[in-house]
């Protein structure tokens, strides 16, 4: 490593690389972003965002570098996964309406301080995800225990930010933190509102005790370069993308004529929001990884794992009860522990890190909620599906297809087999079922039917998933085969 910090416990060596134009990961990483997150806004927080996490890890490794062993880019991919899911904690509903909000329209003060709190945010969210992204790509390895002890200790950190910078926090008696981002009484005097308690500053706090861990304890440059792309990208795509939901709002005389008058009833702005947020934070981080492709190095992955495997086994089926139960059941003891996003990621991280086998269960793992909240809303409180039809096709299906091929990758697949042929596969599967999973939620807006404000999302999705699977189904061109 170029650092002269602590090296890695396994050599790592640095591998070959496709030099692939740097348009393609900018490209295909906005495409797999801002479908991702686009449909993210139909699933919730922290596991919706792990939507875009595995489409935007994939598409930007199958680019960067493909001919990797597929263990090494699997637990990169997994642990940008993971990660993306920490910022879901964060309030920002009441963020995006200081920007929007009928009666702040025309407040230039609240605009401005509702976009800061949104680059704030946008920035912790991404930033994890780059992190990690990176640290699975830097050729540092680490243990499962060396991580277990990182993510108590993000934990840890998290506390302190919440309390130094989410504190005090008192309603009732209209006491809210001095930087506080969520709708208060300094925009609406007087007005009855209901104050969001905001945990960003502990995240921040968090993430920043990464990227000192990473960068200058473990030397772990990448990490370090990921996570700034990251916040870069959060940054600029947060605010970005609600400037167009805010123009929206402050500018209706723009809308009531021309073609508006027919279009406008049928967009829905924010999830516009979300899918110009997941372009560009996409687009960021295929850029960041593109730049510094050439600090891309392996670990040693012949080894056996660290974590037992009776452990292994029983961690993920305790981590998918607890995911299924806060998910779905809403027990209070539950969700008070596992319904916070570090906390959720804590177990598949140290796993992630420490086995061989659970890099390849993030498939099922997240499309669990996915599969799970469309048939719940569909078919128990829409009843819009026949119940025999709806467990068939939108869960039974997606979540065997994506445990068989978690399972045929990890016994049939080498750990140093080159990675693209199955990327390839697992792009293939992942892009189409979050996409016709997210069309079922949507109601089936067929484009050839009266639109409804689901259709021109849905086609802007149908583009994404298309231009993906150009990327997963096309070669590459003989001058981006990987030498070296």
């Amino acid at each position: 490593m170029e650092s002269t910090h602590s090296t890695p416990t396994v050599p790592s060596v640095k591998i070959g690389h496709s030099p692939v134009a740097f348009w393609k990961p900018i490209l295909f990483g906005a495409l797999a972003g801002a479908m991702g997150w686009g449909i993210r806004g139909q699933y919730g927080h922290e596991t919706g965002a792990m939507i875009a996490g595995l489409l935007v890890s994939l598409v930007l490794i199958l680019l960067i570098c493909p001919n990797a062993p597929l263990l090494n880019v699997m637990r990169a991919a997994a642990l940008g996964t993971i990660a993306i899911g920490f910022g879901g904690s964060m309030t920002y509903g009441q963020t995006v309406g200081l920007t929007h909000d009928v009666e702040l329209i025309g407040n230039w003060p609240a605009l401005r301080w509702g976009m800061l709190g949104l680059a704030v945010k946008g920035g912790i969210w991404i930033g994890f995800a780059g992190a990690f992204l990176g640290l699975g790509l830097g050729g540092i390895r680490y243990r499962a225990i060396e991580m277990l002890l990182v993510m108590l200790g993000l934990l840890g950190l998290c506390w302190i930010g919440i309390r130094l910078l989410n504190e005090p926090f008192d309603p009732d008696r209209h006491i809210l933190p001095r930087i506080y981002f969520s709708d208060d009484w300094r925009w609406e005097p007087g007005a009855s509102l209901k104050p969001r308690r905001e945990v960003w500053g502990g995240l921040l706090f968090a993430l920043i005790g990464l990227i000192v861990y990473a960068m200058w304890r473990r030397g772990d440059t990448l990490a370090f370069r990921m996570a700034l792309w990251g916040m870069l990208g959060g940054a600029i795509g947060f605010p970005l993308g609600q400037t167009l939901q805010a123009f929206h709002a402050w500018n209706p005389e723009v809308f009531r004529s021309g073609f508006w008058v027919w279009l406008d009833p049928r967009i829905n702005w924010w999830n516009w929001m979300e899918t110009t947020f997941g372009a560009v934070m996409g687009g960021a981080l295929g850029l960041g990884l593109w730049l510094n492709h050439g600090r891309v190095r392996l670990v040693d992955e012949t080894s056996k794992s660290h974590i037992p495997l009776v452990v292994a086994c029983g961690l993920l089926a305790i981590h998918i009860g607890l995911l299924a139960s806060v998910e779905f059941l809403s027990l209070r003891i539950v969700d008070s522990l596992y319904d916070f996003g570090l906390i959720l990621g804590l177990i598949p991280i140290v796993c992630v890190i420490g086995d061989r086998g659970w890099p390849y269960w993030i498939l099922p793992i997240t499309i669990l909620p996915v599969a799970g909240k469309t048939l719940r809303d569909l078919v128990y409180r829409q009843a819009a599906i026949d119940p025999v039809v709806g467990w068939m096709f939108l869960f039974v299906l997606p979540m065997a297809a994506a445990v068989l091929i978690a399972v045929w990758m990890q016994r049939t697949r080498s750990a140093i087999e080159p990675a693209e042929r199955s990327l390839r596969l697992i792009l293939l599967l992942t892009t189409w079922v979050f996409f016709g999973l997210n069309f079922a939620f949507f109601r089936f807006p067929w484009p050839w039917v009266e639109w409804t404000a689901r259709t021109p999302n849905a086609l802007a999705f149908f583009v994404c998933a298309a231009g993906l699977t150009i990327l997963a189904l096309i070669p590459r061109p003989r001058t981006e085969e990987t030498v070296g």
